[in-house]
């Protein structure tokens, strides 16, 4: 690919210069207090940012928080964010009140050289989601008019067609960020010709999400370690009663098809934790993948599975992780989680971690995060990137 990066506009020189960050601060909050429950992506961005206030341009950076339907909503104002944003640089940062009206406008007009502004959720404005071109291409020239030249650094949001990600860098000099660049040359690697053995753990709940990686992955990989809620419509391919457990039935013949062309890939738990409810306090217990009672729901991987898992895990030399083992924000079923996160960290292997649920699962287990290879922010984009698809932020960077 031949994408300018934040390396070359550095070089031309932004001091005095505006320069428009889109970042992905789509950060968590509690529903009761509003605080941030995890920053992950937010330090991801820092050390662009740095990178420019350091040099003295004048930031203003703009992301999106949640879904919003095209108007204020206040439970998804990035307020908090400009906060935590601000401790991080060790700087205040200012806070627009609004995406690009009076507000967003007086605040970065009033910007000084290697200060830095973020502007309220992109989300606010139904600009940005658009599907007619006209009214995405509008939202774009205002907030193009805040910059003199355009860094993307929002790998989260580079596999959707919005306003900020595709349609501004065409109105703008543009750039890859630090982040972005660091995204694609790590999922570069796994697409092209990863180190084998190459294994895969795919977790999460459904398998309609992950059909499209998995079909891509099939041919492609060693083992495909496949647990969380969707290794239960598999299971039932198998034949196997899966109790209330959650099920995709539509999705039983597709599994059923895959694991006959899967060759002997596809990996499978051999026990599960099942509990008498989806609920943290539930009683629950370990059984046999193949003996799930009737009135029982898999809420977790079993420890021979981990075991099973662990030892497929321990002789790879690239291993791609997206999706939990198990509903990890309880503890009683965060086990399967943890323990194949812990092996994956122990390993010798180039690992990838992919984002989303899986990302946040290890800082949630209090896991050392350098002990990753890499951790994607984005998990919808790095699975698109797997799968073969265009990228319409990356092809707006190309461009």
């Amino acid at each position: 690919m031949s994408i300018r990066t934040l390396d070359d506009l550095l070089a031309e020189g932004v001091s005095g210069r505006r320069v428009l960050v889109r970042a992905d601060l789509n950060v968590p909050l509690d529903k009761q207090s509003g605080d941030i429950t995890d920053d992950g992506r937010i330090r991801a961005v820092l050390p662009t940012l740095s990178a420019l206030t350091g040099a003295g341009a004048k930031v203003v950076v703009c992301s999106h928080l949640g879904r919003p339907k095209g108007a204020p909503d206040p439970q998804f104002s990035l307020r908090p964010v400009a906060g935590r944003l601000g401790e991080l640089l060790g700087a205040p940062v200012h806070f627009a009140t609004d995406t690009v009206g009076e507000s967003a406008r007086s605040t970065v007009d009033a910007l000084a050289d290697g200060e830095v502004a973020l502007l309220e959720n992109l989300r606010f404005n139904k600009g940005e989601t658009s599907k007619d071109d006209a009214e995405r291409g509008a939202f774009a020239d205002q907030l193009a008019a805040f910059g003199d030249a355009y860094v993307d650094d929002a790998f989260g949001a580079v596999h959707r067609r919005h306003a900020s990600v595709h349609d501004v860098p065409a109105r703008l000099p543009h750039v890859a960020g630090r982040l972005v660049l660091r995204e694609v040359e790590v999922l570069s690697k796994l697409a092209g010709e990863p180190e084998r053995p190459y294994v895969v753990v795919l977790g999460g709940s459904k398998v309609s999400d992950k059909l499209a990686v998995i079909e891509a992955l099939l041919p492609t990989v060693d083992r495909l370690l496949i647990g969380g809620g969707m290794c239960f419509t598999f299971l039932k391919a198998q034949g196997h009663e899966v109790g209330s457990s959650l099920l995709e039935e539509e999705m039983v013949e597709t599994c059923r098809n895959l694991l006959e062309r899967s060759e002997g890939k596809i990996m499978l738990p051999v026990d599960v934790v099942a509990a008498d409810a989806f609920a943290p306090d539930a009683a629950h217990d370990t059984v046999p993948a193949d003996g799930i009672p009737s009135k029982r729901v898999g809420l977790d991987i079993g420890p021979e599975t981990v075991a099973g898992f662990a030892a497929a895990l321990k002789g790879a030399r690239t291993i791609f992780w997206n999706g939990p083992m198990g509903v990890f924000e309880m503890p009683a079923f965060a086990h399967g989680t943890r323990g194949i996160a812990e092996t994956i960290a122990k390993t010798d292997a180039f690992t990838v971690v992919g984002g989303g649920d899986s990302a946040a699962a290890v800082r949630a287990l209090g896991l050392d995060e350098s002990s990753f290879g890499h951790i994607s922010t984005g998990g919808g984009a790095s699975l698109e990137y797997l799968e073969g698809k265009t990228l319409p932020g990356i092809a707006a960077l190309e461009n």
